[in-house]
């Protein structure tokens, strides 16, 4: 294989490639993210279709090729949980053996208590929630007293959404991370704490693009700390940076969309850098997975499939591209509105990269292992490369 000098590792948020074989101890058996896509007859991709998606183990439906252009593989998520932190953690080459706490019941009172003394206001709702529907529930009470709400999920997360016009985004911005300082430790230590600015008028509310997150700190010396350990350029397109607590990155792009996170992206394959360009596609899961329309999501696909064609031609003789998941999000599971437990896609392509199908992999760190390789740096994690 040819040295290396530029890895994009794009992380296309819940495209899951079908459940997994642990699926029922998540509740998440019959759930696969790309077949419901498929199933919409909209699908347009033949960008990925000829890298070899199709040829990947259990995702023959979508058309396979007789002569794939990248190295693939189907990834197995060895991490306890289905949620964004912990995926991105393990494909970044850590296995969390232990889940991080989710509080399907809500939060207990001790945590509310330290919220509202920190937040010097009563808090409202306190239950997991979808979060549209708790804007229909909570937002016009939430505009009246000023009262932030409070709700949670599926996954370890923390989420305060306040309307713009009654609480300006950096004080909510503020909270989050007072919240983060409180929710710490084994017992209380969410993943993430999500700040979701809505705005609109009653009946009508709606979420704005300025979420941000606020991870608890990582575990140590993952892909990130290692790039940047070895004095190459490590950079971070959307949420990757926050996801991450902002460690490893010398450079980070926040973005409000998938498109802008795809020109950014184009406009890095245009830069002369050396490293890591670490780029998550959040639209997938968002905007789409968890509101469960599986048109959007196949549109989105078409999109970035589209966008794919033209970026793999800026690709010089020393990049590499990977494109993989970190959980999946079925818009057409009907059991639930959150991440589904599924196996994920990853497509290895460059230049000096043959084509080869890998089988199934036990888990994501594979991913770091391997970009960790293609840079000719020393990563000792939880996985093995795959060239």
């Amino acid at each position: 294989m040819k040295s290396i000098d530029r890895v994009f590792l794009i992380v296309l948020d819940s495209v899951g490639a079908g459940y997994s074989p642990d699926a029922a101890d998540f509740g998440d058996v019959g759930a696969n993210t790309l077949l419901g896509v498929w199933k919409t007859q909209r699908l347009n991709i033949p960008n990925l279709i000829s890298l070899g998606l199709g040829n990947i183990e259990g995702l023959s439906f979508l058309g396979n090729t007789d002569f794939p252009r990248a190295r693939i593989a189907r990834m197995t998520e060895a991490s306890a949980g289905k949620d964004t932190t912990i995926g991105h953690w393990e494909i970044a080459g850590h296995v969390s053996v232990n889940p991080l706490p989710t509080f399907p019941e809500g939060f207990p009172f001790e945590v509310i208590k330290s919220l509202e003394d920190a937040f010097d206001r009563e808090v409202i709702c306190n239950k997991p929630y979808s979060g549209t529907k708790v804007l229909c529930d909570y937002g016009d009470e939430h505009v009246t007293s000023g009262k932030p709400i409070i709700y949670t999920s599926a996954d370890s997360v923390l989420q305060i959404a306040a309307h713009t016009d009654i609480v300006p985004i950096e004080q909510l911005y503020f909270w989050c991370e007072q919240a983060r300082k409180i929710m710490q430790g084994e017992r209380f230590g969410v993943g993430r704490i999500i700040a979701r600015p809505f705005e609109g008028v009653s009946g009508e509310y709606r979420r704005t693009a300025d979420r941000r997150d606020f991870s608890l700190a990582p575990p140590e010396n993952l892909l990130p700390d290692i790039v940047k350990k070895n004095r190459l350029d490590c950079i971070s397109v959307g949420k990757i940076e926050d996801i991450f607590a902002g460690r490893g990155f010398m450079q980070g792009f926040h973005t409000h969309s998938n498109r802008e996170g795809m020109e950014i992206c184009s406009k890095l394959a245009n830069t002369d850098f050396r490293g890591l360009c670490f780029v998550n596609l959040v639209d997938f899961d968002m905007m789409w997975g968890h509101r469960r329309d599986a048109v959007a999501y196949a549109e989105g696909l078409n999109e970035f499939d589209e966008w794919l064609g033209g970026f793999l031609k800026t690709l010089g003789q020393t990049d590499m591209l990977i494109i993989t998941a970190d959980h999946g999000c079925d818009p057409s599971f009907e059991k639930t509105t959150d991440h589904t437990r599924e196996y994920t896609p990853c497509i290895i392509y460059g230049q000096g990269v043959s084509a080869k199908n890998m089988g199934t992999r036990t888990t994501f760190a594979d991913i770091g292992a391997t970009v960790a390789k293609a840079l000719g740096i020393d990563f000792k994690c939880d996985g093995t490369s795959m060239i």
